[in-house]
């Protein structure tokens, strides 16, 4: 039996490449060396209706530019067991998120002062997003992008998460290591030095989903 594929595949693979690599669909075009409009959901449709996909360049573009695989691009055609579909989540300031009264005890959101903001192509679960003030986050995050945090997803070493202190502090660094005492972080910023931070000390620690770039 032949299977066809179909536009809504095809759009919905790239779709799931940028999230899987932590871009939108624009941040992925802009990395890719496209115009950032390219893979805009308004552009996979002519005025006239008519379904419009994309070039074999781009998709070159795009796997040359994430270090995917067509093996790894053509799995994600195939229908996926993870349902996703636009939701809102709550939106905060990071440089609020050290106050009290945004977070309970397992890192989900709560209280007033929170805003909203709508993300396409996201798993259901616990999520909300930040959004990055200054520039303590370069080269990575910068000042105005959102990240998109889960503090029920699984982290592993190499992971980019949220960290919270008993002090009030939150930052967004890399997981290095965790150990029944400690978990060591790697600045995302080069400039800003490394952390050991007692597990004693940890509220809570959310993995970054994905970020708008």
């Amino acid at each position: 039996m032949t299977t066809r594929l179909s536009h809504t595949q095809v759009w919905a693979a790239i779709d799931a490449l940028a999230a899987k690599y932590q871009f939108s669909a624009s941040g992925l075009a802009r990395r890719a060396g496209l115009d950032p409009t390219t893979f805009n959901k308004s552009k996979r449709t002519s005025p006239d209706g008519r379904d419009r996909w994309p070039s074999t360049e781009s998709i070159s573009k795009v796997l040359d530019a994430t270090g995917a695989s067509i093996e790894e691009f053509m799995a994600l055609i195939a229908p996926r067991t993870v349902e996703y579909k636009s939701r809102s989540l709550p939106l905060l300031g990071l440089a609020q998120a050290g106050a009290g009264g945004f977070f309970d005890d397992a890192g989900l959101p709560k209280g007033e002062g929170w805003d909203e903001v709508d993300f396409p192509d996201l798993p259901e679960g616990d999520a909300y997003a930040l959004e990055v003030t200054g520039d303590s986050m370069l080269p990575l995050y910068r000042d105005g992008d959102v990240i998109v945090c889960s503090p029920s997803a699984s982290v592993r070493r190499g992971d980019r998460v949220v960290v919270k202190t008993a002090s009030g502090e939150v930052m967004a660094k890399e997981l290095k290591r965790k150990t029944a005492k400690s978990i060591e972080l790697v600045s995302l910023n080069p400039d800003h030095a490394e952390r050991s931070i007692p597990i004693a000390d940890v509220v809570w620690m959310a993995r970054i989903m994905w970020a708008s770039q």
